[in-house]
């Protein structure tokens, strides 16, 4: 027998079975104690009913009284409420003094918010640039300012730019070639709004600062390093870099700015010691004056019901911008 025929045959090993898929896990069963959709209303129903008290019925009596005639004998109860349809908006928007204290308005709140805007940025920029005690003590002069109230920054106001006592005509006096002592801030209507408006500003302005600081920390150094090496020179950098990032807090803030500047009332009301002059009118006084000066409670009604509706197409182009940053983002 040769060697070949000793040698034990080789075992071939049996085929291997598929592996078993994996168990599917089951998905745990959802608690039927949860509250389910109705959850989130139930919370919110405490603040929603507060807000409607509030804010609701207000405004639904704002919107019944434009539609009646409702003077002192319906105040008092002699004379029934009588609806009167579109009467008042008629007689309204018929007036030529309504399109006057309108125009006024518009241009009151756009140069409030203007230099509101472009102050703020100015200040946020020389924030980032400054040292930290430097940084500190601004920021605790802004909350100081921002936190006074409105009566109390006016009275001040009304003292600075008095004709016989205040402070800042005694000052311009001083200039060689001034003479401001004794000058009447308002003998004129846009002479005095323009106090008034600086004012306003001079309140809004914190605000404005403490919000761009917080957002210019958000603008990434990189991409600034990035422009300056290739040339650009400050306006570059911030046209380009720290206004396109901005953009979503300033279409904010400027909204926020025009509904605020549209409904000044007492910097006005205050100013011109309750009884403001036909040449100081804006939207907000001019209704308080129809309904409680003249006694007209339907036609002031009506005059703030058109203001709400101005502020309504601020909002809508608010609401639109921001639309707009969504998609490209």
């Amino acid at each position: 027998m040769s060697a070949a025929d000793t040698t034990t045959p080789a075992k071939v090993p049996p085929p291997r079975q598929p592996a078993p898929p994996p168990p599917v896990a089951k998905k745990p069963p959802r608690s039927r104690r949860t509250g389910g959709r109705g959850l989130p209303w139930l919370l919110l129903a405490p603040c929603l009913l507060i807000l409607a008290l509030v804010l609701g019925y207000p405004l639904v009596r704002l919107v019944t009284l434009s539609f009646q005639q409702f003077g002192q004998s319906q105040l008092w109860g002699f004379m029934p409420a009588e609806w009167v349809g579109l009467d008042n908006f008629t007689k309204v928007l018929s007036d030529g003094e309504f399109w006057t204290v309108v125009v006024r308005t518009i241009f009151f709140a756009a140069g409030c918010v203007i230099f509101t805007m472009v102050i703020g940025m100015l200040i946020a920029l020389l924030l980032q640039r400054v040292s930290g005690w430097v940084k500190t003590l601004v920021n605790i002069a802004l909350v100081a300012s921002w936190g006074m109230p409105i009566i109390v920054a006016t009275t001040v106001f009304k003292w600075l730019f008095d004709a016989d006592y205040g402070i800042l005509n005694a000052l311009l006096s001083k200039l060689p070639g001034v003479e401001m002592i004794g000058h009447n801030w308002f003998a004129s209507g846009p002479e005095g709004l323009a106090v008034i408006m600086l004012l306003v500003v001079w309140g809004a302005v914190p605000f404005v600062v403490i919000t761009l600081s917080a957002g210019l920390t958000q603008v990434p150094q990189e991409l600034e390093e990035a422009a300056r090496l290739d040339g650009a020179g400050a306006w570059g950098v911030f046209r380009y870099v720290t206004l396109p990032i901005l953009k979503p807090i300033i279409v904010m803030l400027t909204t926020l700015s025009v509904i605020w500047d549209m409904g000044v009332f007492p910097q006005v009301f205050v100013m011109r010691n309750g009884h403001p002059e036909a040449e100081f009118q804006i939207l907000t006084t001019y209704s308080y004056d129809r309904a409680f000066v003249v006694n007209d409670y339907a036609q002031g009604s009506a005059i703030a019901l058109l203001t709400v509706v101005l502020l309504l197409g601020v909002v809508a182009v608010y609401m639109r911008q921001m639309l707009k940053i969504g998609e490209v983002e």
